[in-house]
């Protein structure tokens, strides 16, 4: 597995996430790696400016069935919710407006990418979207979704079964610590070169 351990937490690189603001900041680089790669292929060069970017990131939100996921969160993290006023989707549970863009996020598009099985992409997404809103979700759910993250973005995707057993242990107290071998040794099926 081309995994590295995060010399902040311990863990392994965005799995400390959200509490290490360093593996934190690389799942929000997932994010935003995508916002600029779109930015450039749609053509922003000098001279966009925050304004600019703001009415994109709107345009984006208005239609995430047109984009990819990373894309139209990017998108939600510059935009500011209008019932909350935390970033569009990050808000606290309950929040009407952010409960809405957190499930519209779901329109849009995903593809895998080469080397991986299908549906990897998928699992990244949702892994992400809970590590990421961790306030809106149980600790159990966050534990298991970012355990499970390093090894997707190696690119494994766990079987149904496999899943279910790490979310059973997770809901019977096991810690990161604990589960980290068991995501370790499927991991040992992840493809060679794959980036994140």
């Amino acid at each position: 597995m081309t995994t590295r351990t995060c010399p902040e937490c311990g863990c392994w690189e965005y799995a400390g996430a959200p509490d290490c603001a360093r593996c934190a900041a690389l799942v929000d680089a997932l994010v935003a790696d995508g916002w600029q790669r779109f930015l450039i292929e749609s053509g922003f060069g000098p001279g966009f400016g925050p304004e600019d970017e703001h009415a994109v990131a709107a345009m984006v939100a208005e239609e995430p069935d047109r984009h990819p996921w990373r894309v139209v969160d990017a998108a939600f993290d510059r935009l500011t919710c209008p019932d909350c006023g935390s970033r569009w989707s990050r808000g606290p549970a309950g929040c009407p407006a952010c409960d809405l863009a957190d499930g519209h996020r779901y329109a849009a598009i995903e593809v895998d990418r080469a080397g991986v099985p299908p549906g990897n992409e998928h699992a990244i997404r949702v892994n992400v979207a809970v590590v990421r809103r961790a306030h809106a979700h149980s600790p159990t759910e966050v534990l298991t979704r970012r355990a499970i993250l390093p090894a997707l973005l190696a690119g494994v995707l766990p079987t149904i079964a496999e899943a279910q057993r790490i979310g059973a242990l997770a809901k019977r107290g096991i810690t990161y610590a604990e589960l980290a071998p068991i995501v370790a040794a499927l991991a040992e099926r992840a493809p060679t070169g794959v980036e994140p």
